[in-house]
């Protein structure tokens, strides 16, 4: 009875998880495909300064992260030192920047779908760099998610979605959201050294360095100079109440999720976390697609079917080779 129970438990913590991850992260991405594309106020200017969202974002999960470890953690003695995060910052400051732009140029349901192709930059890189040798099934996945972020790309834009972007160009934009996947990347090479190096860093600690170095480069961006274009951001903010919200809920959402993500790779781990993750993308694609009323062609829902068949077996082929590594141990 009692295994009942915590069964019973785990389940609606998982259940918990996936409805914060994903309420938290498609609520996010409509807010950041309205700041885009919408013109606010009676002069209806658009929100040109995407980049002040970065900067907003560090500043509230770097208060979040901060309070989050006063109350229910401590800086361990052998966590690793603020300072060590500072290349990290760079990338995770540059990175996230070029995919929020992106939205200057291709729709929204356009860059999750291209950024859902980080497997393929992976994969390049350790076949060219590292030798690395991948199976045919692996193979499979970044054909079928490349080829459908691709055709995605070939196939003709609809004009009501093209009127609603600042500054259509197709090339420009998937060309910024690949360079996003290639700085996100190094930024995760270097958590990942990082926290190799220092194993009691808790995950609190990460997030409060990461977004500490990420506040500091973006002010000097933003305000490190006369003209600088966050004294226009803010400037606007005023002018325009409604989109000031939408910013600080932006900021929010983007702190809870990371709250929900931090909860399940520790309750669950990171193949859960992948699986919410991936499967919250196609969910925001769909909820884009009707909320902002330009509904995809069904070539183009072809497109994102075949993207994301190729991510779940991916995601199915991981989990095998998991449920393998008990049976090793145990021979």
């Amino acid at each position: 009875m009692e295994a009942h129970g915590a069964g019973l438990r785990r389940v609606l913590v998982l259940a918990f998880c996936v409805a914060g991850i994903w309420s938290a992260y498609i609520y996010q991405g409509f807010l950041q495909e309205t700041l885009s594309t919408k013109r606010f106020g009676s002069d209806g200017k658009r929100f040109e300064h995407l980049a002040f969202l970065n900067l907003a974002q560090n500043v509230v999960c770097l208060v979040w992260s901060y309070i989050m470890i006063k109350l229910w953690s401590s800086r361990s003695n052998g966590g690793a030192p603020l300072w060590t995060y500072w290349s990290a910052g760079i990338t995770n400051t540059i990175g996230p920047a070029m995919g929020i732009e992106a939205l200057k140029y291709i729709s929204y349901p356009a860059q999750v779908l291209a950024k859902s192709s980080k497997m393929i930059p992976v994969m390049l890189m350790g076949t060219l760099v590292y030798g690395i040798r991948y199976t045919f099934p692996e193979y499979i996945c970044t054909f079928l998610v490349a080829g459908g972020v691709s055709a995605f790309a070939l196939m003709k834009t609809s004009s009501k979605t093209i009127s609603k972007l600042a500054h259509p160009n197709a090339p420009l934009g998937y060309g910024l959201c690949f360079l996003n996947l290639a700085f996100d990347g190094f930024t995760n090479a270097t958590q990942d050294s990082i926290t190799a190096r220092y194993p009691k860093t808790s995950a609190w600690e990460i997030m409060l360095g990461m977004n500490l170095w990420g506040t500091i480069y973006n002010m000097i961006y933003m305000f490190g100079w006369p003209h600088g274009s966050g004294f226009e951001a803010v400037q606007f903010c005023k002018q325009h109440p409604e989109a000031a919200w939408d910013i600080l809920l932006y900021c929010l959402c983007g702190a809870v999720g990371q709250n929900f993500i931090f909860l399940t790779i520790s309750r669950f781990g990171s193949l859960a976390n992948t699986t919410i993750t991936t499967t919250r993308k196609f969910v925001s694609i769909v909820v884009s697609s009707l909320l902002s009323g330009n509904p995809l062609s069904p070539k183009q829902w072809g497109c994102v079917l075949m993207v994301f068949s190729g991510l779940s077996y991916q995601i199915y082929l991981k989990w095998r080779k998991l449920q393998r590594l008990p049976k090793k141990k145990k021979t």
